[in-house]
């Protein structure tokens, strides 16, 4: 290995999680901050939780929403002509 090339170690790097919880970790950062770790991802926790920082998820459903109006609009009117 080259000398004085690579960056520092540190072997007791603190990891802060935005739910809270925190670790030790090896890491070239003394201080890392995270917003999602394996206490509070889905995959890991076996909770259902949307994570929505964009509002993605509610645009999604006032679309689904809308969908469904205008679905249950054209029924009625086929209904109608009938």
């Amino acid at each position: 290995m080259k000398k004085k090339i690579h960056p520092k170690y540190f072997p007791k790097a603190k990891v802060q999680c935005a739910c809270g919880n925190s670790f030790i970790a090896g890491s070239t950062k003394e201080k890392i901050e995270t917003e999602i770790c394996s206490a509070c991802h889905p995959f890991y926790s076996g909770k259902d939780k949307l994570i929505d920082t964009a509002g993605i998820v509610d645009k999604f459903k006032k679309r689904m929403e809308k969908t469904k109006v205008l679905k249950k609009a054209a029924t009625e009117r086929k209904e109608t002509k009938k």
